[in-house]
């Protein structure tokens, strides 16, 4: 669980394996598309600072977060060691947060416990936009910093079991 004073994107680069025999999917959501961008960026450069070569890693835009579940899925059958999920959803004044939050969450775990790809959540659930903009880059690091380290961190799990 983040904390106000963690940084998303502090990491240990020495303790992470090399990723550069991966290859990775990311799936981002095109709605609230500055946070979501940001976020990909961050999990872009950190896959590739971290050996993979950019060749080796597809995006595929989705319309929306719940959107997110079908492009992984579909993802997951592209050859590829791991899949992050990129999206942002952010409180309204209806209930509709609750449900694509709890859509996304559980749909993204079933596609972990139902299947050999890893996919790494990566959806930011905020009740501002700041909120999403301190961790999209702003004072709290990059969510999608966070993210490719642990797709990275997978991917090396699945080969290795």
């Amino acid at each position: 669980m983040a904390t106000e004073n963690k940084n998303l994107s502090d990491y240990d680069k020495t303790a992470i394996p090399n990723a550069n025999k991966f290859r990775f999917g990311i799936v981002v959501s095109e709605w609230n598309e500055s946070i979501t961008e940001a976020l990909y960026q961050g999990a872009y450069g950190t896959l590739v600072e971290n050996g993979v070569l950019p060749g080796n890693i597809v995006r595929w835009n989705v319309p929306g977060s719940f959107e997110l579940i079908y492009g992984c899925k579909k993802m997951q059958e592209q050859m590829v060691n791991a899949v992050i999920a990129i999206g942002s959803v952010i409180q309204g004044e209806t209930k509709h947060f609750d449900f694509v939050c709890e859509a996304v969450s559980q749909g993204i775990k079933d596609l972990n416990v139902m299947r050999e790809t890893p996919v790494i959540f990566c959806v930011l659930t905020d009740n501002t936009i700041q909120q999403a903009q301190d961790r999209s880059g702003g004072k709290h690091g990059n969510k999608g910093t966070e993210a490719a380290i642990a797709a990275i961190q997978m991917a090396e799990l699945r080969k290795n079991s």
